[in-house]
């Protein structure tokens, strides 16, 4: 296939796929189970064969004038291929975990559709080049999300889905209008047009809504937290391992490679971030709810992912691109632990649950593995990504900035051991006996996410090189 035929699929394939799952349903649960795996497969098979040319330094892409000075255009460079695999590989995983955790819901054919397509908007994002695209694809992944959180339908559930949904469909639309105060200035919204363009500080502080709502920073993150009433694959997907890593992706590539940005907003995005990262995590301390614990804890690691992207070394970003990678492996990895604890124990406050590795020792085990990797403890692959991200702090001059985020980490390793020890190794609240591992799909899931927080430690000279090598070619693309 030519390079063309490869990114069209990446993206079409998912997006269409999502709409026949119903249809398979009908026919076969198995059926379409199978179909919705298959429909997440391929476009991570197809990106890996677009790897080779996007670390090369020549990647695949097309570009399509449409009327207006608008364009249509695909492009899978370093950058886009990193964060589609990564995206793409957790959702795979979370697809067959769904197998076990859904079996026993009704709705199942629009779970998955929803899933899929998801899927298909997120490598949509990751490969468009041209603003518009970004944000239609953007808000394909609103509309899903919207469903996701409501999928019970009971009244809470559906008020906090509306919450999420109004919240990051209004920074969307901010972000819109940013995107069309560019487009009046240059007449275009074609990123590969734009790289090296000043743009004005109004756009810039719109933009950031939009990044800030998707990825629940501060003062925009209260949706995160509520969200965790939805299915817990969906928290994992949606709320952990992929959506709110959109705003940080959408950073990346529109203020280190496309736009050219003033000096003080390499101050001003850290000390936002800073300031998620220490209330957030404050928040993970105070709280009792699993989920919530998981979903602020989600709040302040974005802290420090926008603290890698924005301050401007170099070590700084390679650790923020390697931090989503590693974070996504093992939050989603946390998330599905809570969910075996949640589906066998039928409950998440942390006060009526103790010594379930004694029943459950290969979820407490998982738990703990990815638990170490997102506290940053070596030789995790966290580790390599925490330490990359605050040497990389302190490397651009903002040494304090840099120990606020020391502080962060340590309030990290606090909440997560508190929520190993009292679930796992505190005394029983309840019988022993009522508790259970969960389905071999849903116990593999979490041992191969748990395996891959200590193995990509192991192996940490591999994806810092990927991150490294996207870091030259985004110094290449902005001169």
């Amino acid at each position: 296939m030519d390079a063309q035929t490869i990114l069209l699929s990446a993206v079409i394939i998912p997006l269409a796929g999502a709409f026949v799952l119903p249809l398979a349903g009908k026919i076969s649960p198995k059926f379409r189970n199978i179909l919705a795996l298959l429909l997440v497969a391929t476009p991570f098979i197809l990106l890996l064969t677009a790897l080779p040319a996007a670390l090369s330094g020549a990647p695949y892409g097309f570009t399509v004038a449409l009327p207006l000075g608008l364009s249509f255009g695909l492009l899978a460079d370093g950058l886009a291929v990193f964060m589609a695999l990564t995206a793409c590989f957790i959702g795979l995983i979370i697809v067959i975990y769904s197998w076990g955790y859904m079996a026993h819901y009704g709705d199942q054919n629009e779970y998955y559709l929803c899933v899929v397509l998801f899927i298909g908007a997120m490598a949509g994002i990751t490969l468009s080049t041209d603003l518009v695209f970004l944000y239609v694809f953007w808000e394909i992944s609103a509309f899903c999300c919207w469903r996701l959180i409501g999928f019970f339908r009971e009244p809470e559930y559906v008020r906090r889905a509306n919450k999420a949904f109004l919240i990051t469909g209004a920074g969307a639309l901010l972000m819109l209008a940013g995107f069309l105060m560019i487009f009046q200035q240059y007449g275009t919204t074609d990123m590969l047009l734009l790289r090296g363009k000043a743009i004005p500080d109004a756009a810039m502080v719109l933009i950031l809504f939009g990044i800030f709502a998707k990825s629940a920073t501060l003062p925009l993150h209260s949706w995160l937290a509520d969200a965790g009433i939805a299915p817990s694959p969906v928290t994992a997907l949606l709320h952990a391992a992929v959506l709110v890593k959109i705003g940080v992706y959408a950073f990346a590539r529109l203020f280190l490679i496309t736009f050219s940005i003033g000096d003080v907003w390499h101050t001003v995005v850290p000390i936002i971030a800073a300031v998620s990262a220490l209330l957030s995590a404050g928040a993970a301390i105070a709280e009792t709810d699993l989920k919530r614990i998981i979903a602020y804890s989600t709040v302040s690691q974005l802290a420090f992912i926008f603290l890698g992207l924005s301050v401007g070394s170099p070590l700084a970003v390679a650790g923020g691109l390697l931090y989503i990678m590693m974070h996504g492996i093992s939050k989603a990895g946390l998330f599905l632990c809570a969910g075996i604890v949640e589906h066998n124990c039928h409950t998440k406050d942390i006060r009526e649950l103790g010594g379930l590795a004694k029943t459950m020792p290969l979820t407490a085990v998982s738990f703990i593995l990815c638990a170490f990797s997102v506290m940053g403890i070596p030789p995790f692959g966290g580790f390599f990504s925490k330490y990359m991200v605050i040497n990389g702090a302190v490397e651009a001059g903002q040494p304090w900035i840099a120990f606020v985020f020391l502080i962060g980490a340590v309030m990290t390793v606090i909440y997560l051991l508190r929520v190993f020890v009292t679930v796992f190794l505190g005394q029983p609240k309840n019988p022993v006996h009522i508790a259970k591992e969960g389905s071999p799909t849903m116990v593999g899931s979490v041992v191969t996410l748990g395996a891959l927080s200590i193995v990509s430690g192991l192996l940490i000279y591999f994806p810092a090189s990927f991150a490294n090598t996207i870091v030259q070619q985004m110094a290449v693309m902005v001169k």
